[in-house]
């Protein structure tokens, strides 16, 4: 699929009919940030706030992460956030490997467009359809991934930290990570 501009990757996505999420949504959720972001992150799908609303990570979720981003001192323009999937699983169910499948080439397109040079993945289900099938986030997570011209970083999902509070420092120490190669990129295009 090729998409040469967001009016045209918004168009397509809002008339999707690839996979029966579509047939349950409310909203389709494509991203919130910054277009010409120089960080991308990366989430699994909506969940039913996201799906009212259209936006990404606005439940308590995407709040933690604010407040994570915030803390790092990333500023709004900073970042972009998108998901695997544009529409709700039922249930925010995982979504299956054929509605990713279906997805992806809109979330190919917006990191065309956006042109990120850091993309972070917020859990299991973002880093297996991005760096490794195979891979398990536990191992995986807070190690940088050179790969296509990007530097990828997993790390947990923020709805993760919510159910297990142990996590909040791995995920702190993996963010701080980004911040470093956010800070040094951006030094060298100084």
């Amino acid at each position: 699929m090729h998409m040469l501009q967001w009016e045209q990757l918004i168009k397509e996505c809002s008339n999707c009919k690839r996979c029966d999420l579509g047939k349950g949504r409310t909203n389709i959720v494509i991203g919130r940030g910054n277009e010409n972001a120089p960080l991308m992150m990366i989430g699994e799908g909506p969940g039913e706030q996201e799906d009212l609303k259209g936006q990404p990570f606005v439940g308590p979720a995407g709040k933690l992460l604010d407040l994570l981003l915030d803390a790092m001192m990333f500023k709004k323009d900073d970042y972009y956030i998108a998901n695997i999937v544009k529409c709700r699983p039922p249930g925010n169910r995982v979504p299956t490997d054929e509605e990713a499948e279906k997805c992806l080439p809109f979330l190919r397109g917006q990191v065309k467009l956006i042109k990120p040079k850091i993309i972070v993945c917020l859990g299991s289900t973002a880093m297996k359809y991005i760096i490794d099938r195979e891979g398990k986030i536990t191992q995986m997570r807070g190690q940088w991934i050179e790969k296509g011209g990007f530097w990828f970083m997993p790390t947990f999902h923020p709805a993760a930290l919510l159910r297990d509070e142990s996590k909040k420092i791995l995920m702190w120490e993996d963010l701080k990570k980004v911040k470093v190669k956010f800070d040094e990129i951006n030094q060298e295009q100084v």
